[in-house]
């Protein structure tokens, strides 16, 4: 599977942003989808992932602004960002991993090395 990640620009302090991850090559349906960012001079960190029944999961530092989501007749994955902050600037990358079977369907993934594949990022700029 390839990802695509769009959505990204240049936003005030307390505005929304949405980003897409499309996928193509294979259908997403067997994957958990994550998102991470890394801001210059940081490691890239976590921010939300889904699993294939969308159970979901939020850094601390995103719960209650953002919210991911998950259009597998689409092959698209959503991060809704609002209430976007300076800090939340960054470099917005999507990841996948293909998580098959009756208990994979309910798993997500929080760490950058449980991912196989990545799109090529994104980028997020927050005005204050």
């Amino acid at each position: 599977v390839q990802l695509l990640a769009s959505g990204g620009g240049l936003v005030q302090a307390g505005g929304p942003l949405r980003l897409s991850c499309t996928a193509s090559g294979r259908t997403f349906i067997d994957y958990a989808v994550g998102w991470f960012r890394q801001a210059p001079g940081k490691e890239r960190e976590f921010v939300t992932a889904i699993s294939r029944i969308s159970s979901t999961t939020y850094a601390d530092s995103v719960k209650g602004r953002f919210t991911i989501s998950r259009d597998d007749a689409g092959n698209t994955v959503y991060l809704q960002m609002n209430s976007l902050k300076p800090e939340d600037t960054a470099v917005y990358y999507c990841a996948a991993r293909e998580s098959r079977g009756f208990s994979g369907a309910t798993y997500y993934y929080t760490a950058v090395n449980d991912y196989t594949t990545w799109g090529q990022g994104t980028q997020v700029t927050v005005s204050s």
